[in-house]
């Protein structure tokens, strides 16, 4: 496999601006192996040790349940507006909320709790997504419901700034692009069985036994985590001579900032139509209601062909990937628009959609991880999240908005505009966010 920083110290030492590149790598290599045990025998044995699968599934697992919480409402969508006498827009505000909770809390959160066991953070998250899920499941009225929405959203995001940097400290750098996308890929189950399973249980027997569920399966992955998951040493070490630096003075903020954008950017625009999936395909595609769980069973397949590509190609050509990505996200939600008419024609569209965006979160929480000193692990982790939820969020009030005074039918237009304007500003800003860490950011 390709060195997954993508640089050489000693063939770069040939210049001063070389020797210092070099010995900031070595730097942040030297910090990474203090904090991850598996790391460490690279430097006494000279061996690349066994990649730690049993783990990392475990960990994908736990990000399975936690992306199934997240995005239930709209596997359920039409149920909860229809049992709790709501519009279909408003059931979309629970994914609004859920999200700006996360946005708002995660990087609060990290900060306060940064030096805090990251396993036992890991167990409290996901207790609590666990007794959200039941009270959603029981929750009376819309309001009691967006309240347990808000529970959950507090849990996610300080579990999404422990998970991304957690699989970071169980494997070495070079095995890290690999180790971000077998965990992601946890999400990308999460729509292929999660949000399936979820939308035919909920058509079948009601959407409160799905939340019930869903309950049952994040205690099944807390107990694994209990037993399956080490307590890692995760604060960075300076090395001998090195001086601390503010993280606001880490020059590798700007880097985690311009992929912060992008997420933003890219996400809102997927998420704006992925949040009203259900009734776009229903009322739009003239798909039957009984054969929405296969269409997100197909979105989410293909999602996850998606990631596995990432973890594939990742390592080889980060830069184009992402920048290929992104326009094909667009593509797809144009050619939904204008051909997207028949349960053929919307399973093989949105299998194609969910493939092109797929790859994109694996491979710009792997960029935010490249371009992140040691130190600023755990923030950037949190910075990222925050992006990712308030995309989620923003996405789903603009379809929302869209939804009620446009229609329908625009939603996948304006989604394809956001995700355009992403995948400009990604394209336009890679040369200055590899110039903010070049030592470690510039082959992701």
């Amino acid at each position: 496999m390709p060195a997954l920083f993508g640089f050489s110290a000693a063939a770069s030492a040939h210049t001063p601006r070389g020797c210092a590149e070099a010995r900031r790598a070595s730097g942040n290599l030297e910090a990474t192996v203090s904090t991850s045990p598996a790391s460490a025998s690279v430097l006494t044995s000279g061996s690349e040790p066994a990649f730690p699968v049993f783990r990392l599934l475990v960990l994908a697992g736990a990000i399975f349940v936690s992306v199934s919480s997240e995005f239930l409402p709209t596997a359920l969508l039409p149920n909860i507006a229809a049992d709790l006498g709501v519009s279909e827009s408003k059931v979309g505000i629970l994914v609004t909320v859920f999200a700006g909770t996360v946005a708002l809390t995660s990087i609060p959160m990290t900060i306060l709790t940064r030096r805090h066991s990251r396993k036992a953070l890991l167990i409290i998250t996901l207790s609590v997504f666990a007794i959200s899920n039941v009270l959603s499941a029981i929750a009376p009225t819309y309001e009691t419901l967006l309240a347990t929405r808000v529970l959950g959203g507090l849990a996610h995001g300080l579990f999404w700034a422990v998970a991304g940097p957690y699989a970071a400290l169980l494997v070495t750098p070079r095995q890290l692009a690999r180790a971000i996308a077998l965990t992601t890929g946890g999400g990308s189950l999460a729509f292929i069985l999660g949000v399936p399973f979820a939308a035919a249980l909920g058509f079948a027997l009601g959407w409160r036994l799905a939340f019930v569920a869903m309950a049952v399966l994040v205690t099944a992955f807390l107990v694994l985590t209990i037993v399956a998951l080490p307590s890692v040493d995760h604060r960075p070490r300076l090395t001998t001579g090195a001086i601390a630096v503010p993280l606001r003075q880490d020059r590798s903020l700007r880097a985690v900032l311009l992929v912060a954008v992008s997420v933003l950017l890219l996400a809102t625009g997927h998420n704006a139509f992925y949040t009203y999936i259900a009734p776009w395909t229903i009322q739009i595609g003239g798909v039957s209601p009984d054969l929405v769980s296969v269409v997100l069973l197909a979105f989410g397949l293909a999602g996850l062909l998606g990631a596995v590509l990432a973890g594939v190609f990742g390592d080889r050509w980060p830069r184009l990937f992402v920048n290929v990505a992104g326009p094909a996200v667009a593509v797809m939600c144009v050619l939904l628009a204008l051909f997207g008419h028949g349960f053929i024609a919307v399973v093989v569209l949105m299998m194609m959609w969910s493939t092109s965006f797929g790859g994109l979160p694996p491979m710009l929480h792997t960029r935010n991880l490249h371009g992140s000193s040691v130190p600023m692990r755990a923030i950037s982790g949190s910075i990222i999240t925050t992006a990712f939820n308030i995309a989620i969020g923003l996405g789903a009030l603009v379809g929302g908005v869209v939804l009620d005074h446009l229609g329908l039918a625009w939603v996948p237009w304006v989604s394809a505009g956001i995700v355009i304007v992403g995948a400009a500003f990604t394209l336009a800003t890679d040369r200055a966010r590899i110039a903010a860490h070049p030592a470690d950011a510039h082959r992701g």
